[in-house]
């Protein structure tokens, strides 16, 4: 009997093991798994062995590409399909998720983009990519998309003949040293319980350079050929995720897809919605305040004008807030009056100062149209790996970039459920420990 006993003890803790699996799949959950992109739970490697802090400042270095490319986004003429060539410069992911791609579904990480529409995969026989790729061949719902059909219409970089039918190709470069060329392709996408039948998206077969996320990037714009357009009623236009902070060992964050299950008291600031950059996810911010000083901003660099795409956004692939330069200066000339200095720059931080200094120093608030978003001091300070020196962790956005537009980066976003309602033009912010 004591045989027996031991075995059946044996057999429960392995049960229990696997049950408790924190990178394992979740059958039960109708939720997505989010995880940054360096996690344990990551198939992908950090270039190399190193401390968060500069694992956040290598991602950071990124920004001013990423930045750039989202003031560089116009609206897309869809009356034509373009004949020539094009190429749309994009960033590094922070984010992954889990899905299934085909008939029997294969496994995928994607990174997580608001700020793009189109999704894509790197394909088998595809040159240049991972070992891990999309094989069409073993997958019963798989199709391809020609140029005549009015989704390849949709897709910036386009590569068709001016007459005659052909695949529905594409060029995009990516990460500002990479670039890679697709063909619109169709089949199921499973999304932890759900699919999404005749899913559009790139299939990739060349790419140059080592910064396309290697496999894949699923697009959460608000375009017609991103995932929320695409799914139609089956998520009624709304989702939701908290983001875990990059220190995060485990899978712990959340992709909600659907009105179900999200926050019934949430409040919300409206979302806006620019014709001349149709994609992004514009809010209202009217004010920051630095301690319980609202600071001093011309309305102008905080105005939202639909025609030139000036204004704010909340995206999830920028890595660290970035203001206009003149918010930026405000915010920073208000701080350095409650910290002691001396104040010193490290990487894009130009804000640093003793870490012993850091009780004293004043939180951020950023105010929207009815709702503020206090920032808790995880979501507003960054530490060196010898936790010596401590950052003021926004930045102003880059000189090259000609565009007066605000981004609300996914360090400040770590931590809270952020619920976007794009058929009701609404977003919600609140606070979630997802850590």
């Amino acid at each position: 009997m004591d045989f027996i006993a031991t075995i059946l003890f044996l057999a429960l803790v392995i049960s229990s093991t696997k049950a408790l699996d924190p990178c394992g799949p979740q059958p039960d959950d109708s939720d997505l798994l989010v995880i940054p992109i360096y996690g344990k739970c990551s198939p992908f490697n950090p270039p190399k062995p190193d401390s968060s802090f500069n694992t956040v400042m290598n991602m950071a270095s990124k920004d001013p590409a990423r930045v750039k490319y989202l003031s560089s986004l116009v609206a897309q003429k869809t009356t034509a399909v373009p004949i020539a060539s094009g190429q749309q410069v994009l960033n590094i992911g922070n984010y992954i998720v889990r899905v299934k791609i085909g008939t029997p579904g294969q496994l995928m990480f994607m990174v997580l983009d608001t700020s793009n529409d189109v999704a894509w995969v790197p394909c088998s026989g595809c040159n240049g990519c991972s070992a891990t790729t999309f094989s069409p061949n073993t997958s019963s719902t798989y199709g391809s998309l020609d140029c005549g059909l009015p989704q390849c219409a949709q897709v910036r970089g386009l590569s068709c003949p001016a007459t005659g039918s052909a695949a529905c190709s594409f060029n995009q470069s990516y990460g500002g040293d990479s670039s890679f060329s697709a063909n619109l392709v169709r089949d199921s996408l499973g999304l932890a319980n759900d699919i999404v039948p005749d899913f559009a998206f790139g299939c990739i077969n060349v790419i140059s350079g080592g910064s396309v996320p290697p496999q894949g990037l699923l697009g959460l714009g608000r375009g017609p050929m991103s995932l929320i357009s695409q799914s139609g009623a089956l998520y009624s236009g709304v989702f939701s995720y908290c983001l875990p902070s990059f220190k995060s060992y485990y899978f712990s964050g959340s992709l909600k897809l659907g009105p179900v299950g999200q926050p019934k008291n949430i409040r919300t600031t409206p979302l806006l919605k620019s014709p001349h950059r149709p994609s992004l996810y514009y809010v209202n911010l009217t004010g920051i305040s630095v301690g319980r000083v609202q600071v001093p901003i011309a309305p102008e660099y905080l105005a939202f004008n639909p025609n030139t795409g000036a204004g704010t956004i909340i995206d999830s692939g920028t890595v660290v807030t970035r203001f206009v330069q003149p918010i930026y200066k405000a915010i920073r000339d208000e701080f350095v009056k409650h910290v002691k200095g001396p104040f010193t720059a490290i990487g894009v931080f130009d804000t640093c100062f003793d870490a012993t200094a850091e009780a004293e120093a004043p939180l951020i608030t950023l105010h929207f149209e009815a709702l503020s978003m206090p920032l808790p001091m995880e979501n507003s300070f960054l530490h060196t790996s010898a936790g010596s020196r401590a950052c003021l962790a926004i930045a102003p956005v880059p000189n090259n970039v000609n565009a007066a537009m605000n981004v609300i980066a996914n360090l400040q976003q770590q931590n809270h459920r952020i619920l976007f309602d794009v058929i009701n033009s609404r977003l919600g912010i609140a606070r979630e420990a997802c850590n």
